[in-house]
C-alpha cells in the first residue's frame, strides 16, 4: 500500500511546474569541456519536487548526478562519452547521458586531490547501483510537508527530508552520490566535532574528529557548500575574456519595469 501510494506521489511530484530560474541554462558544450570522472553536476530542477527541495534546503539546487563518463558503456548504459548516474523519482537509479540536463541551470562540484584508483573506486560504486530502485518511502515522508510547503523553521528543514525505507537496493540522489564517495573515505559534508587536546605544552589548543553523517541526510546543496569540493564554473574555463560578451546598444533601460526597492538609502 506505502509502496502504491509513493509511486502515486512520485508521478505526481515529477510533473513540471512553472518556476523562474536563478540563471540561464548551461552550455552543453561548456559542460563537455570541464567534466571529469566523479565530478558531482548539481541541476535546478523545475518539477513540483524540485521546488520543495529547493525551499526546505534554501538553495537553488534540487537534483544531484555523478559523471561516470563511459564507464557503463556496454552493461546497459546509453552510447554516450558524457553518461551520469543519478536516482530517479520514477524509474530510479539509472544511466543518462549529458542531453538529460540540457536546458537546466547546472553546477560542477569537483572532489580533490583523488588519485586515478580513487576516481575508479567512485565511479564503479555508482555504476554498481544502476537497476536499484528509488527510494519511495523518503517521497510519502517528503510530502507531508510539500503539500502545501509549510513555514518551517531552517533548523528542522533538514530532519524533515532525512526519512526513507533505509533498504539498501533503493536511493535518493544525493545520498546515492554521498555513498559513492564514502567508499573511499572521501567527505562531502561531514559532522565535526571539537574538543581540547590532551596536550600539557598547548592547553588552549583543540583537535576535530569528524563524523560521518548518513546518507539519507544529504541533500543536493551540500556538494555546493562542502569545502571538499571545488566548484567548476563551466563558462569560465574556456579562457573567459569579458570583453568579447556582446552588448545590446542604444536600448534605454526601461525604469519602469524594474522592481521597487524604496528610497531609503543604506
Amino acid at each position: 500500500m506505502l509502496e502504491a501510494l509513493g509511486h502515486r506521489l512520485a508521478a505526481f511530484l515529477s510533473t513540471e511546474g512553472h518556476v523562474h530560474g536563478t540563471s540561464p541554462p548551461t552550455s552543453q558544450d561548456f559542460l563537455k569541456r570541464v567534466l571529469r570522472p566523479a565530478d558531482v553536476l548539481l541541476v535546478e530542477g523545475t518539477s513540483l519536487i524540485a521546488a520543495g527541495i529547493k525551499y526546505l534546503t534554501q538553495s537553488t539546487w534540487s537534483h544531484a548526478a555523478l559523471f561516470v563518463g563511459d564507464a557503463i558503456q556496454g552493461i546497459g548504459g546509453p552510447r554516450d562519452d558524457y553518461t551520469f548516474v543519478e536516482a530517479d523519482l520514477m524509474e530510479g537509479v539509472r544511466s543518462v547521458g549529458l542531453q538529460r540536463y540540457a536546458g537546466y541551470h547546472c553546477r560542477v562540484c569537483r572532489p580533490v586531490g583523488l588519485s586515478e584508483g580513487d576516481v575508479k573506486r567512485v565511479v564503479a560504486y555508482a555504476a554498481a547501483q544502476v537497476g536499484h530502485a528509488y527510494d519511495t518511502r523518503n517521497i510519502v515522508d517528503l510530502a507531508r510537508y510539500l503539500l502545501p510547503t509549510p513555514p518551517v523553521p531552517s533548523s528542522w528543514r533538514r530532519k524533515m527530508i532525512a526519512f526513507g525505507s533505509g533498504d539498501p537496493t533503493r536511493a535518493i540522489c544525493s545520498g546515492l552520490i554521498a555513498q559513492s564517495f564514502e567508499t573511499i573515505g572521501y567527505p562531502v559534508l561531514p559532522d565535526v566535532i571539537y574538543f581540547k587536546a590532551a596536550r600539557s605544552d598547548c592547553p588552549d589548543c583543540t583537535e576535530a574528529v569528524m563524523h560521518v553523517r548518513h546518507h539519507s541526510l544529504y541533500v543536493p546543496r551540500d556538494f555546493d557548500v562542502s569545502p571538499y569540493f571545488e566548484i567548476v564554473k563551466p563558462s569560465l574555463t574556456a579562457s573567459f575574456n569579458y570583453h568579447d560578451l556582446k552588448w545590446e546598444e542604444g536600448v534605454p533601460l526601461d525604469i519602469a519595469r524594474l522592481p521597487d526597492f524604496g528610497s531609503g538609502l543604506p
